[in-house]
């Protein structure tokens, strides 16, 4: 079957649900070879209020009564068990009589058995009135409408008190019930209440603003029965209202077709006869522009990925221009590194510099650095002396330096690295930021207030793996030299055992846990008999 295949499409939606509905819509519309289950007239199910003096509610697949419809429902037990339960609640009719002033006034209809068992009003005698009958269908309505939180809140509570009674049966049957009422609301987001068509246009830009995507969505009774894809090459100072026009006429011309309703995320600029365009702010509508926006940005976002695979330059290339932007530079960051330093109350102070080559790690650049000048916890004059260290090294060496440099912290942590700048002559050669880590600030040198980037940002994200990969680098260099150090101390109380063997000990097995761990043979076979035995018995003694 694969063989048969010649092009591929797919439409994004909201939910699992809603794909049923596009399937079962697709597969009555075009009736595809291989898809033999759905090719019957039926459809899945809705749940109607009728337009009548004394409106009935109930299942059906057919559009042939006047009133409001809700669905389709995929889930067909949690849609039957939620109408049960109004009529457990609600006393609307279920007969199929149609009730009207003049059969009540001349009382033509006997009360049914519904009345008497209290599940109906007695509509049909006139026992309730048009506007005690008018509010009970306003509840009924909010419920089909998603408002089942107090429905939800009752079943709860009845469970909870059948639990604690210990009628554990009862219970778990009205958890079963609460469970379908939660699962109602798992219906189509997109279909409307109201029947018809509805033609929707989703619109996006790409980053530079040199392409225009517009999605299009043909809506049916509730279901996506059409989309379309369109990409426009943007000319200088066009705007998105007229590519939506543009699209609009195309759209229209392809499928030769009259528009009616059609929803759109802005207006366009040229009038179409006959067309009434709705720009939503919030309910339905906005949802079903929701997903035609949805689909126009992952149309964008699969071309500019198929781009980038067939030229991968292009990414490259359009991530150090989005990065030079936003971090005001005059050349684009093709190289950076990014300092960090780590000690604990001012032990094994240590510090980490980690290289960024376009956009991506180069681990072979990265350098660890012992803190030999500073007493103490000093993060700022650590950073400084390995700002001078790293940047005088590589100009006494004739290495080109970096487009921009990151230093982990804030103004504290850049003023430092600014006197290291300046006192090493190269600040406005190198571009420098911090970025603080709680806020993602990030702070430029003799600015007063931080930079905040938008957090899907592209360049944030290539600054927070620059830190982050520091900050990794880093701890796992100061752990290893603070569990060395504590091996060595700990190896250094041993009588008769020198310096000289310590190295040894440690060049062979790397860490104390790995010598405690070590047989006497092994121990023996690197420092001798005597002295393994003295390791060995030390080790023992301390654990």
């Amino acid at each position: 079957m694969v063989r048969n295949i010649v092009d591929m499409r797919f439409i994004v939606v909201a939910s699992e649900e809603e794909a049923l509905h596009l399937e079962n819509a697709m597969i009555k519309e075009y009736s595809p070879r291989y898809n033999v289950l759905l090719k019957d007239d039926k459809s899945y199910p809705w749940i109607v209020l009728t337009a009548e003096m004394y409106p009935r509610v109930f299942l059906t697949r057919e559009h042939t009564e006047k009133g409001r419809y809700f669905g389709p429902y995929t889930n067909v037990a949690s849609a039957k068990t939620v109408l049960q339960l109004i009529r457990d609640i609600y006393p609307l009719r279920s007969c199929r009589h149609a009730i009207t002033p003049d059969v009540v006034k001349r009382g033509k209809l006997r009360l049914c058995l519904d009345y008497h068992i209290g599940k109906c009003g007695g509509a049909c005698q006139g026992l309730i009135g048009e506007a005690a009958y008018a509010d009970t269908v306003s509840s009924v309505r909010k419920i089909l409408g998603g408002g089942t939180v107090e429905l939800e809140r009752m079943l709860l509570q009845q469970m909870n008190g059948l639990a604690a009674e210990l009628r554990f049966e009862e219970a778990a049957q009205v958890k079963e019930k609460y469970l379908l009422v939660k699962k109602y609301n798992a219906k189509s987001v997109i279909p409307m209440a109201e029947n018809g068509d509805f033609d929707i246009f989703g619109y996006a830009e790409d980053e530079d603003g040199r392409s225009a995507y517009v999605n299009f969505i043909h809506l049916h009774n509730g279901a996506v029965v059409q989309s379309l894809n369109l990409e426009y090459r943007r000319r200088l100072e066009e705007q998105g209202a007229e590519i939506l026009s543009m699209a609009v006429s195309e759209v229209s011309r392809r499928f030769d077709r009259k528009f009616a309703k059609v929803i759109v995320p802005f207006l366009p600029d040229v009038e179409f006869e006959g067309v009434t365009f709705t720009v939503p702010q919030r309910g339905a509508m906005r949802g079903i522009l929701g997903v035609a926006e949805k689909n126009v940005r992952q149309y964008m976002a699969d071309k500019i990925k198929q781009a980038e695979k067939l030229n991968p330059d292009t990414a490259v290339e359009r991530l150090m221009e989005r990065m030079k932007a936003d971090f005001r530079l005059t050349v684009q960051p093709r190289h950076i590194e990014c300092f960090d330093n780590s000690n604990i109350q001012g032990t094994n102070p240590v510090a980490s510099c980690v290289v960024f080559r376009n956009g991506k790690p180069s681990k072979k650049d990265y350098r660890h650095f012992l803190i030999k000048t500073v007493v103490g916890a000093d993060d700022f004059a650590s950073m400084k002396e390995v700002l001078h260290r790293r940047y005088s090294r590589m100009m006494s060496e004739g290495e080109s330096l970096p487009d921009m440099v990151v230093v982990d912290g804030g103004k504290g942590q850049l003023s430092a690295a600014v006197e290291a700048f300046d006192e090493m002559g190269i600040r406005g050669q190198v571009a420098l930021v911090g970025i603080a880590k709680r806020l993602e600030e990030i702070y430029f040198p003799g600015d007063s207030f931080p930079l905040y980037i938008d957090k899907k940002s592209p360049s944030l994200r290539v600054v927070q793996h620059l830190r982050d990969e520091a900050h990794r680098f880093g701890i796992t260099h100061h752990r290893l030299r603070r569990s060395k150090g504590q091996a060595v101390s700990v190896l250094d109380t041993i009588q008769g055992i020198g310096p000289a063997t310590v190295t040894r000990l440690m060049r062979r097995f790397k860490s104390l846990k790995r010598i405690r761990e070590a047989t006497q043979e092994e121990l023996e076979a690197e420092i001798g008999q005597a002295k393994a035995r003295l390791v060995h018995d030390a080790l023992a003694s301390t654990t």
